[in-house]
């Protein structure tokens, strides 16, 4: 997929990544425009396209009493407000096929979360809608498999699909991610790398997901070295006090230098 296609993007420098990064729900108004801002401001800085992504609702929780959301509506209108206001694409997962066309209406890019990806309705829901899709490789699924979800996207006349891995289960309570997978997945569509979701630690015994903020550098240098296209990121100003995933999403305040470094190592990567 030709990152262009994606309304609102700039900085469409093929020679550098692109960036999905926010927080995993939107929790308030003030807060996504505060986290939109001060991302747009290090990527305007450092060249790289952006999108902002933010759940306008969590259907995949651990606890009946979790997080899942402010009301879709008010949810969707802040993902809105977001794009009107910094000119930026906006991303959002979906859960249901009636989820598509509404969600469709206020974001750029559907995207189809991990445990979704083979529900055959739900993914063509979403590439009729003719939104850029964002295929979340199944924790449970191998790379080879997922040009079958491609497929089911272009069989329904949308050529604009991408693909992100956010990492294999590894036993019961952790995440691995396997880098033979991107050269794999890029031959299907463009492939994303979601940094913080493959360093989850799902299944606690508190039934509250655990996760290793302390790897996302190591993650993110070795996606960037093996090529992918995009990275996606989620952060946030206060992860202690997120209302979803906030063990394992990157404080705000460290994405500056991170993103400065692996712009680095990109441009290093090109010039071999």
């Amino acid at each position: 997929m030709d990152i262009q296609l994606i309304p609102h993007i700039k900085h469409t420098d093929s020679n550098n990544f692109f960036l999905l990064a926010g927080p995993c729900a939107i929790e308030g108004e003030e807060m996504a425009l505060r986290i939109a801002e001060k991302v747009i401001t290090i990527t305007d800085k450092l060249h790289i396209p952006y999108v902002f992504k933010g759940s306008f609702k969590k259907a995949n929780r651990s606890r009946v009493d979790s997080f899942t959301g402010i009301g879709d509506e008010k949810a969707l209108k802040i993902l809105q407000k977001v794009s009107n206001t910094f000119d930026v694409p906006t991303i959002t997962d979906i859960h249901e096929i009636s989820d598509a066309a509404m969600a469709a209406e206020y974001v750029d890019v559907l995207q189809i979360p991990a445990f979704l990806v083979r529900q055959t309705d739900l993914v063509v829901a979403a590439a009729k809608t003719g939104r850029v899709v964002n295929l979340k490789k199944g924790q449970f699924m191998s790379p080879e498999s997922m040009k079958h979800a491609v497929q089911k996207v272009l069989d329904s006349g949308n050529e604009k699909v991408m693909i992100t891995d956010r990492g294999t289960m590894f036993g019961y309570q952790d995440m691995i991610v396997d880098f033979r997978g991107i050269p794999t997945m890029r031959q299907y569509a463009t492939t994303v790398l979601d940094v913080t979701h493959s360093l989850q630690q799902p299944n606690q015994s508190s039934g509250v997901t655990g996760g290793r903020p302390d790897m996302i550098e190591t993650i993110a240098r070795a996606g960037v070295v093996n090529h992918v296209d995009g990275l996606f990121i989620e952060t946030h100003f206060d992860p202690a006090n997120a209302k979803s995933d906030g063990a394992n999403m990157l404080h705000l305040d460290y994405l500056e230098k991170l993103l400065s470094n692996l712009v680095a190592i990109r441009k290093t990567v090109n010039s071999l």
